[in-house]
């Protein structure tokens, strides 16, 4: 089956801000809050502005600009359970869920929900968290391959009785899960998401995963994971859909936005974010193409810990929606958005930039089509 079709329109998601700190890792004001209610408020503002998808983060332990922290699976489903339209996605991490245990959270998340859950699959890239809660650490590609088996466990018990798997980490006997999620032909099992950017997470995400969730990329980045992607999928007979993450700066001049980008970085909280780098670039650095997450960031794109500046969504409602949709051009699927000021910026975003978006994709759709 080819992944080289392009959606009729592009999905858009949000980065749920459930840790402290913002989507920056900066000291410039943030009007935005880690707190329960701000969160729901803004969910909810986020389905009525356009928004598909809203993405939980998953941290552990206080650290590096993120001091406090809600659980990514709870708080989704609170966040599930407080909108009508919106579909969260849990980030977990493989070895310290068991796909079974979570598989169960999952479809009674789903049920409580109408059939709007879904998980992101992160391998980890925090060593300390795993080394402080005294369990395993694996290099890079164990990791993966441990996500890859908890991708395959999680979907077969998702879906199917008395379920066998034998793998070098997962183990299964016999097993059957009721009730299954609300399980349609348009959505066979609760969505699944890769992420990661390495060769590795490009093999799971092409055999595995429904999604494939990238760091901020450029053009070029972009093509570069989508060729490898589609090559992996087409070897597999499958299609997989591409997200993509980018930090949204949209204001009514130019000049605006490159000025806030500018005062984000200026202000940086530069012990939080060197921490994370010298934490995380192992990561990328650790495979032997160097291709994985991190692996060539700079500081400024660490500023935004998922790179998110370098898609370069940066500029006026016009030229934030037109990069959008050239993204789209490119194949990719959906838009993750980080802002400075969510709530506000939700908002500007779904009156000044999204009516743009759905302009410019009507203009160039094939003939009949609408």
């Amino acid at each position: 089956m080819s992944t080289e079709s392009i959606a009729d329109q592009i999905k858009f998601a949000y980065w749920v801000p459930n840790v402290s700190g913002g989507l920056v890792t900066s000291d410039i004001e943030q009007r935005t809050s880690w707190d329960y209610e701000y969160n729901v408020k803004l969910a909810q503002t986020a389905e009525n502005n356009g928004f598909e998808y809203a993405l939980s983060q998953v941290r552990y332990e206080a650290s590096y600009g993120a001091e406090f922290q809600h659980e990514s699976t709870s708080f989704s489903l609170a966040l599930l359970l407080a909108t009508q339209r919106l579909k969260v996605i849990a980030a977990v991490h493989p070895g310290l869920w068991h796909p079974a245990v979570l598989a169960k959270f999952g479809a009674t998340a789903d049920h409580l929900s109408n059939g709007r859950f879904a998980i992101n699959v992160v391998s980890g890239w925090f060593k300390d968290e795993f080394i402080h809660l005294g369990e395993q650490w694996l290099e890079h590609d164990e990791r993966y391959r441990r996500s890859g088996e908890f991708l395959q466990a999680i979907r077969k018990i998702w879906t199917e009785d008395d379920v066998e798997f034998s793998g070098d980490f997962y183990r299964i006997h016999d097993f059957t899960l009721k009730p299954k999620p609300l399980n349609t032909p348009e959505r066979p099992n609760p969505e699944l998401f890769q992420g990661g950017n390495s060769t590795a997470a490009r093999n799971n995400g092409g055999r595995y995963a429904d999604w494939y969730f990238s760091n901020g990329k450029d053009f070029d980045g972009v093509t570069e994971q989508l060729d490898d992607l589609r090559a992996v999928a087409r070897a597999h007979d499958r299609s997989v859909k591409f997200g993509l993450n980018g930090f949204i700066i949209a204001r009514d001049t130019e000049k605006e936005a490159r000025d806030t980008l500018r005062e984000i970085v200026e202000k940086a909280n530069r012990p939080a974010v060197e921490g994370f780098r010298s934490a995380v670039q192992q990561a990328g650095n650790s495979t032997g193409d160097k291709q994985g997450m991190w692996a060539d960031s700079t500081f400024e794109d660490l500023v935004q810990y998922n790179d998110g500046f370098r898609t370069q969504l940066i500029g006026t409602p016009e030229q934030v929606a037109e990069r959008i949709v050239a993204y789209k051009r490119l194949g990719v699927d959906l838009i993750l958005g980080g802002f400075l000021h969510f709530q506000e910026e939700i908002e500007y975003f779904g009156e000044k930039v999204l009516p743009l978006v759905r302009e410019l994709e009507a203009a160039e759709a094939p003939a009949g089509v609408a």
